[in-house]
């Protein structure tokens, strides 16, 4: 299927800010320029989502402390309106000359011909094979790339050693299965006090779509199959997947997570494992790590989310950078691009809540300061998130096929109905290439 500009963004919800046109009007950026990315000079725009203005902010000030030649003129948007304004800037003629976005949503633009291609730039980047390749999958069409990982947010399984211990479970051999997983999480649960040995946020789709995904990329399953643009859902017949949502069930039908995780919205996603009651909670690092007590995190682990039998695998999620066609400073904006993933920089970006997207991030000097961002960058081959154009109407949507599969299957218990009505719902999302 092919979607033309405007009807891909009309059916985005942007048929009044669409790009029909726009990108010939602006110009690829050369990147082959001779002296391109070296010595430039003068002010860059940069559009940041507000979420990870803080992970940005440092760096546009570390930057303007190391040189005088280039200012830096941040703009953070809401996550919410990124998509919205970007299309509107472009379309518009106006767009900035570096965007700091969502990686789930850089395909929105690349494959509307909108992002400059900047295979060459990436290609002679030294540490080009220490980059997430999670993230730069999200910015790679045909063998070529039209945007580079900046920072990154993970989903991995937090584990309370001090309840384990009580509870006389192994972490390390219990962390590693779904039999593991229940085995453990009923010896916690055992412990009373209002303990569970594991959190599903149960009404979040977002946060499901973020921590409960890997299990089935561990077990090398995908929930879509297809290239961009003519997708189907892979929901019925999907073995690792069933098994996910069985042990859910599971979970709940044996209160293995708490009662409230029916009604659970994410909003306090974090705060009954920082309070000491949950053994096993998959989350990210900007979620539990600043929340937490010094107390708490010293018996704290960090394991990566495992597969019904093995396996492992990490929801990459974070932004990268583009250069938009048109970019007025392009040359300026490299410049910044490349200080900000100096192995220096990306090593301070946990003290904002963000993981580096460089797996040599991960020195000894660097482990000793964040031990609980280790793991990820590690296995950095283990991390992945779906390339597709319909991602937001999938999983982040409350209306979505993924939160109707996921409520149905663990709270009614109607595993094979939620299946075959999930495979509907991909099916359709997807032949609408909605985003």
């Amino acid at each position: 299927m092919h979607l033309s500009r405007r009807t891909f963004f009309a059916l985005a919800g942007l048929g009044a800010v669409g790009l029909a046109g726009c990108s010939n009007r602006l110009p690829a950026v050369d990147v082959t320029a001779p002296g391109f990315g070296d010595g430039a000079s003068g002010t860059i725009n940069v559009w940041c989502r507000s979420e990870t203005q803080d992970g940005i902010q440092t760096m546009v000030e570390a930057f303007h402390q190391a040189q005088d030649r280039i200012r830096i003129r941040l703009t953070p948007i809401p996550a919410g309106q990124y998509v919205t304004k970007l299309a509107t800037a472009i379309r518009g003629s106006r767009p900035p000359d570096l965007v700091d976005i969502d990686d789930i949503n850089s395909a929105l633009f690349f494959y509307r011909d909108v992002f400059s291609d900047i295979t060459p730039l990436v290609d002679e980047l030294p540490y080009k094979g220490q980059l997430s390749p999670g993230h730069l999958g999200l910015a790679t069409r045909e063998d070529r790339y039209y945007g580079v990982p900046f920072l990154g947010d993970f989903s991995v399984l937090f584990c309370n050693s001090e309840l384990f211990d009580r509870a006389g479970v192994d972490l390390e051999e219990t962390t590693g299965s779904f039999d593991g997983y229940l085995e453990a999480s009923r010896a916690i649960s055992a412990l009373g006090e209002d303990i569970s040995g594991w959190l599903y946020p149960g009404n979040a789709t977002g946060a499901l779509g973020f921590t409960v995904q890997p299990h089935v990329w561990a077990a090398d399953s995908q929930l879509m199959a297809g290239d961009v643009g003519d997708q189907q859902g892979d929901i019925l017949g999907n073995e690792p997947l069933r098994r996910t949502l069985e042990m859910m069930r599971t979970m709940w039908t044996e209160g293995l997570v708490p009662s409230g995780s029916y009604a659970d919205d994410a909003s306090r996603w974090y705060a009954d494992f920082v309070d000491g009651r949950i053994g096993m909670l998959p989350c990210s690092y900007g979620s539990v790590v600043p929340n937490a007590s010094e107390e708490l995190l010293a018996k704290t682990e960090v394991r990566l989310l495992a597969g019904p039998d093995g396996g492992q695998a990490f929801f990459t999620g974070g932004d990268n950078f583009s250069l938009p066609n048109g970019s007025s400073n392009p040359s300026a904006a490299w410049e910044f691009v490349r200080f900000c993933l100096e192995l220096e920089q990306q090593q301070n970006l946990p003290a904002g809540g963000f993981a580096p997207i460089r797996g040599d991030a991960a020195t000894e000097q660097f482990a000793e300061q964040y031990p609980l961002m280790v793991p990820p960058l590690e296995s950095i081959d283990a991390g992945y998130a779906p390339r597709t154009l319909s991602y937001s109407r999938l999983f982040n949507q409350s209306d979505g096929p993924w939160l109707e599969i996921f409520r149905r299957a663990v709270f009614d218990g109607e595993i094979d109905a939620a299946l075959e009505e999930g495979q509907d719902g991909f099916d359709t999302v997807l032949e609408q290439g909605d985003a």
